[in-house]
């Protein structure tokens, strides 16, 4: 190189610091793509989970209280809309920091107001409607207004879905006002309506008049994360049929019969948690963080098919307090559809998530739901425990068989590509 070729030479200036993000750097809020802690759960995130304890053991008191037609259908709106508010906020979490202060003050608000929803669900029919429906409408469009705040200026794609899934939200808002200010059967068709509006909303891509739709197959999603916060919730709800049995047993006198009865409950329930995690969040993770459309499976595994599977396990911590408090005698109805209504509908949402991951639907899930089947015609000939503990060998045939399953696949090399 000659000395007039040296003179020419360019020397790269080093590169400014990285200014640190400010508390008010909105830029700065969102969660950071990296892949050593892409499946961090923040604390934030799971002290704002703690409320959601006391809104399981309501939902479950309320149906357990209620349990008739009508009362079935307002808990299923309930529990609807609970796991709505619940979902959207993971949702955002997902592209928001809950470390970053203002996302995680934003966290703490919808905490206390998430207090007052579940602390309303006892009466939300009655005297809280318009407490439970204040603080569903608060925390949805408040939440979502927050978000466009944080993501204005400098993250496009995610803003324009955020602002078209607000307009959805403020268009069913008037309806949760308006059902608790009427009250008696036009509030359940009002909040019925409501929700409808809100879950046809990811269904129709958000699409809002003006602002066209949601490209959702485009939405960055950070599976690993998304998968681990709605396991947590299904840790959760399972949580609470532990407390509902020990709640119940606690006004009981501990007999031999009673004690094989409450062994049986807590066998219901780890059969439920091995059913659904001996699976692995990781495939469902790993399905969204391959697909070409992320969002779109997201949407399919977490927002819409874990709703079966929390409302499962609500029905079965019912059933568990029923057959604990009336163990013998004739077995009525609303024992008979939570005994056997929680597995079925458990195995439903699991087969859902199964087999959105795999090329087949796994048999030991089908084969769960024939046997349900098959059993449900002799319910009322059989007394609760009998029934409660058919109930659980159900679970428990499906868990074994099942991991016999996945273990004969993984010694031939196919346990990466099927359910079973």
């Amino acid at each position: 190189m000659t000395g007039a070729d040296r003179s020419q030479e360019t020397i790269p200036s080093p590169a400014p610091p990285r200014r640190a993000a400010g508390l008010f750097d909105r830029a700065g809020w969102k969660r950071e793509r990296r892949e050593d802690e892409e499946d961090k759960v923040a604390f934030p995130e799971l002290f704002f989970d703690l409320v959601f304890v006391f809104t399981a053991i309501e939902l479950s008191h309320r149906l357990a209280g209620h349990y008739s037609l009508t009362g079935f259908v307002q808990a299923i709106v309930l529990i609807l809309a609970v796991w709505w508010v619940w979902i959207f906020t993971t949702w955002v979490t997902n592209w928001l920091d809950p470390d970053k202060p203002p996302v995680r003050a934003m966290l703490f608000v919808l905490m206390f107001a998430g207090l007052l929803l579940s602390t309303s669900i006892g009466e939300a029919f009655e005297e809280k409607a318009l407490i439970f429906a204040g603080a569903y409408v608060a925390m949805q469009v408040g939440r979502s207004l927050f978000a466009l705040y944080a993501l204005y200026g400098h993250s496009p794609d995610e803003f324009d879905n955020l602002l078209r899934t607000t307009c959805w939200l403020l268009l069913s808002a008037p309806f949760w006002i308006a059902g608790a200010l009427i009250g008696g059967e036009a509030q359940l068709f009002l909040w019925i309506a409501a929700l409808t509006i809100e879950y046809l909303a990811p269904v129709l891509n958000f699409r809002v008049p003006g602002l066209g739709r949601s490209g959702i197959e485009d939405w960055d999603i950070l599976g690993a994360h998304m998968a681990e916060r709605c396991a947590l919730f299904v840790i959760i709800c399972l949580g609470e049929t532990v407390l509902a049995s020990g709640r119940t047993l606690v006004s009981l006198e501990l007999t031999p019969a009673i004690f094989a009865l409450f062994a049986a409950s807590f066998a219901i329930t780890v059969s439920m948690w091995w059913i659904y995690f001996r699976f692995g969040q990781e495939r469902a993770a790993e399905r969204i963080e391959k697909d070409a459309t992320p969002g779109d499976v997201a949407r399919t595994i977490f927002t819409y098919a874990h709703i079966p599977i929390v409302a499962g396990i609500i029905l079965c911590a019912v059933g568990d307090e029923l057959v604990l408090k009336h163990p013998t005698g004739e077995t009525d109805f609303k024992t008979a559809s939570a005994v056997l209504g929680g597995p079925a509908v458990f195995l439903l949402g699991n087969l859902w998530i199964k087999g959105a991951v795999a090329p087949r639907l796994p048999p030991s899930h089908l084969g769960g739901l024939a046997l349900l089947a098959v059993i449900a015609p002799f319910a009322f000939f059989a007394e609760p425990y009998q029934l409660f503990l058919a109930s659980l060998g159900v679970l428990v045939i499906v868990a074994v068989w099942e991991y016999i399953s996945l273990k004969a696949l993984a010694a031939t090399g196919e346990g990466e590509n099927h359910s079973e």
